[in-house]
């Protein structure tokens, strides 16, 4: 029965630090995506200004 109780504990255990690393993996993928979204823009209006300067 001990057995028992520390196989449920551990897996009580993994579970948990599961979920944070779950957590910090999505919290940085938001963080990536919206710099990545910032960086999409401002290559935009880059192009757009370099081509608007030749005319």
């Amino acid at each position: 029965m001990k057995k028992l109780n520390y196989l449920a504990l551990a897996l009580l255990v993994f579970t948990f630090s599961g979920c944070e690393v779950i957590g910090g993996i999505f919290k940085a993928g938001a963080a990536v995506g919206v710099i990545a979204v910032i960086v999409v823009v401002i290559v935009i209006i880059w192009i757009i200004s370099a081509f608007r300067g030749r005319s």
